[in-house]
């Protein structure tokens, strides 16, 4: 059967209604239906077509998702825009192969196994997450399942599954929906209707429970509204002081309040412990006061010096100084690709000669913690809090509650900041810990191990949050044991990928054998 008009117009719409299920649309509950009318639409379809029409609802999908991309380039990196708009498209078709994968490989299956393939599918979605998320350099912006987190009694369950949990059973939900339609029972979609209503129920229950409050403490995040147009070598040093000293009068504000802890964002303030230049040792100084005379920890974005063999390496990092004086330096690990660095340079080399924009800068290897008292805290960098595995890494090895700092100013007003803070959210259920978002332009926030929103800025605003902060050395599941649902669903689907192939080889053979004996 050939491709109609209707199933495309159908395909785009289900990658439209996706996107929408995000912020700053907020249309969550479009996740749950959204993609019922393309399961319906590719049951009439060959694998092959099935592909194309998975593709096409991807690119839809991804080209709403993140329409703020080739502005970045274009703005900051002085690209022209139809090149910018080139490497957008480029970017959404790579991701839409996603989608179009596993509409393919659903179609597979469901030719060899047609029931079930819609209990398989929820296995195979998650199991294309997980690729999305480390593939290549890894870009699991957009889970579906980070869509709900707003809905706190469903998302609960990622402390157990990670955010993939909650993509499966909104994939699920679903393809029942589908399977009863078509095999006219009622009993499997009811069936998973109760178990969505057990999953919320549940949460609920666990929402419920009244958390320990002891060894709580205040912690504060400084938000300095500090424009990414602004180029530290093209600034005066009046300028340079004025924005320091407005970091450090919310400081001082924030200690007014009760705080011994706090959070200033990344790239707010040009900062270097390891220089030798007057500012940046003037600015150290006046740290190091502030610290011992109001007892506090400071937790900074700085941009840090070593050499080695000669050879200088820059690295983004999270300095944390204590009132002792003693300094600790967590250095980014996942860097942003052509953003911070040129990933596969033999290939995208050509790219860094289009652009001033791409740093050069050197990624750590280590999940280092910091200290507060007596308490331990990760640092993951802006990108970093995308990676539920990477986050989940810092609380294993002991990080008793999360800070994370990012610069979000580079994507303005548009959609990326609330989407980005929409995944801190996850990180912070996932890991059962209070997680302190400092960011440069907003969105600033404290997130509760429960994922609700204790208090949250303004984009484009001069602030700082104060908010009490309770430790925690449990262990959630997902902490402990990490991705098990996306690596069996890996698993299953690959193994039920190689049954329908032997199958479908079988019934060649047979069609074959039955050809030569007419």
């Amino acid at each position: 059967m050939k491709i109609k008009k209707i199933d495309i117009s159908l395909a785009l719409l289900c990658g439209i209604l996706t996107a929408l299920s995000f912020p700053k649309f907020n249309l969550s509950f479009f996740a749950w239906i959204s993609l019922i009318p393309l399961f319906f639409i590719i049951l009439r379809h060959k694998p092959k077509q099935n592909f194309f029409l998975g593709l096409t609802a991807g690119f839809s999908y991804y080209a709403i998702l993140i329409y703020w991309i080739p502005s970045v380039p274009v703005h900051y990196g002085n690209l022209s825009i139809p090149v910018s708009f080139l490497i957008y498209i480029i970017f959404v078709l790579f991701l839409s192969l996603f989608w179009g994968f596993f509409f393919l490989l659903f179609s597979k299956i469901h030719q060899s196994f047609p029931k079930f393939a819609f209990i398989l599918s929820p296995f195979i979605w998650v199991s294309f997450e997980y690729i999305l998320t480390h593939i290549f350099t890894g870009f699991p912006w957009g889970l579906l399942g980070s869509s709900q987190f707003k809905n706190l009694p469903l998302i609960q369950m990622a402390s157990i599954t990670g955010v993939y949990g909650i993509s499966w059973v909104i994939i699920l939900f679903q393809s029942m929906f589908l399977f009863s339609i078509k095999y006219k029972k009622k009993a499997p979609f009811f069936i998973t209707l109760a178990l969505v209503f057990f999953l919320h129920g549940a949460g609920l229950w666990s929402l419920k429970k009244v958390s320990l409050i002891r060894n709580s403490f205040n912690g504060s995040v400084i938000q300095g509204n500090v424009s990414s147009d602004i180029y530290w070598d093209k600034v005066s040093t009046n300028e340079i002081i004025s924005l320091f000293n407005q970091h450090l009068d919310l400081s001082y504000k924030a200690y007014s309040d009760g705080t011994h802890l706090i959070i200033w964002p990344e790239f707010s303030v040009p900062l270097c412990f390891s220089c030798s230049e007057a500012l940046y040792q003037d600015f150290k100084e006046k740290l190091f006061h502030f610290v011992q005379e109001t007892g506090c920890t400071l937790l900074l974005g700085t941009n840090e010096i070593i050499v080695s063999k000669g050879t200088i390496h820059y690295y983004n990092t999270a300095l944390c100084l204590n009132p002792a004086l003693s300094i600790s330096q967590y250095y980014k690990m996942h860097l942003v690709p052509f953003g911070e660095y040129t990933p596969y340079k033999k290939i995208f080399s050509f790219i860094e000669k289009m652009t001033h924009s791409i740093g050069e800068i050197t990624p750590g290897r280590e999940y280092f913690l910091h200290h507060f008292k007596t308490l331990k805290f990760g640092s993951p960098i802006c990108y970093e809090i995308i990676f539920p595995n990477l986050v989940r890494k810092f609380v294993k090895k002991g990080a008793n509650f999360i800070v994370t700092i990012t610069n979000d100013g580079w994507y303005g007003k548009s959609s990326a900041p609330y989407q980005h803070f929409s995944m801190a959210v996850l990180r912070a259920v996932e890991n059962r810990r209070y997680l302190l978002r400092a960011a440069t332009t907003g969105i600033s926030g404290i997130i509760d191990p429960s994922g609700r929103i204790i208090s949250q800025s303004e984009l484009m605003t001069q602030t700082y949050l104060t908010g009490r902060i309770t430790p925690s050395r449990k262990l959630s599941i997902y902490t402990r044991y990490g991705d098990i649902l996306p690596l069996f669903s890996l698993t299953l689907s690959g193994l039920f990928l190689i049954l329908t192939m032997i199958k479908r080889i079988h019934e060649r053979k047979k069609l074959s054998s039955k050809r030569d004996s007419l």
